[in-house]
């Protein structure tokens, strides 16, 4: 196999003319770069330097290796460029899992500042369902998955970034519709129209009611926001959903009342524990901490 450094060599000797010049670049003795060329030349099994006078010059074998030793020593100073980028954070690609609540309020943002900041990170951004999405952070086919609740995973850490309180969702004309709060108590004799999935937000809404003492009697199960605040104003119920929920628009006929004890949802992003430092990821994490912070 030829020898890539003693091909620089080769190059530094046809560049310059002469095994002397050649010394002077590299800081080699004329010896060594003799030594050199001359082992280059038994793994070539070929001659690739012909002396014209004091200097030398190329056989065609010799002008074939220069020309391939250009192309490597290109190709070495790209790639210490493109590693230079990928450390500084300039470059990347971070796969991110997402649920659709968290998708509008905090990994949009982040995503447009990451790339204002840094225009060639790649961002691949998955929508995940109610499935738990640590396996894929643990396993390493995903580098930040966003969760709700503070569930330990060996392998995985998690970075708390906000607490996501839970609002009253009333029909107009209900009776506590003008209170400027309402307790969770308050609405222990009330039907309810559910907005969780099974899983950990639904777990925090339970966790609220069971504190207040009492079940939550669930009329109308229908998992989703938009839908559940369309039997709120029907008025089938009453319900409970996230500040973060309602950011996708309030519908007609329903009104929001803060909830005194404020009970919250966290949401955190989960990370390999031992995944190598990657700057896209630092500054991504933090381009959602601004963006909670505003949230």
């Amino acid at each position: 196999m030829l020898d890539v450094r003693r091909m620089q060599v080769l190059r530094a000797v046809v560049s310059s003319g002469s095994v002397t010049g050649a010394a002077a670049l590299l800081g080699y003795t004329p010896s060594a770069v003799s030594q050199q060329i001359a082992a280059l030349e038994k793994e070539a099994r070929t001659e690739l330097l012909e002396r014209v006078g004091r200097g030398v010059r190329p056989t065609a074998a010799g002008l074939l290796l220069t020309g391939y030793a250009d192309t490597i020593s290109r190709q070495v100073a790209e790639a210490e460029t493109a590693l230079a980028d990928l450390l500084a954070g300039r470059t990347g690609r971070l796969a991110v899992r997402y649920f659709a609540t968290a998708g509008a309020s905090l990994v949009a943002p982040a995503v447009a500042r990451l790339r204002a900041e840094h225009p060639g990170v790649q961002v691949e951004l998955k929508l995940i369902d109610p499935e738990d999405p640590l396996p894929e952070v643990r396993e390493g086919r995903a580098d930040l998955a966003l969760v709700v609740g503070r569930t330990v995973r060996d392998g995985v850490r998690l970075l708390h970034l906000l607490d996501d309180p839970y609002l009253a969702v009333l029909p107009e004309g209900h009776r506590l519709a003008d209170a400027p709060e309402v307790s969770v108590a308050d609405l222990a004799e009330e039907p309810w129209v559910g907005s969780e999935w099974p899983g950990p937000c639904l777990d925090a809404q339970l966790a609220a009611c069971d504190a207040a003492g009492f079940r939550p009697r669930f009329v109308v199960e229908s998992e989703d926001y938009v839908t559940a605040q369309g039997f709120v104003a029907a008025g089938l119920g009453v319900s409970m959903i996230p500040r973060l929920g309602l950011g996708v628009g309030l519908r007609p006929g329903v009104v929001v009342r803060e909830l005194r004890g404020r009970p919250t949802r966290s949401i955190y992003a989960a990370v390999r524990e031992t995944a190598p430092p990657q700057p896209a990821l630092r500054a991504f994490i933090a381009a959602m901490r601004t963006a909670a912070e505003a949230a």
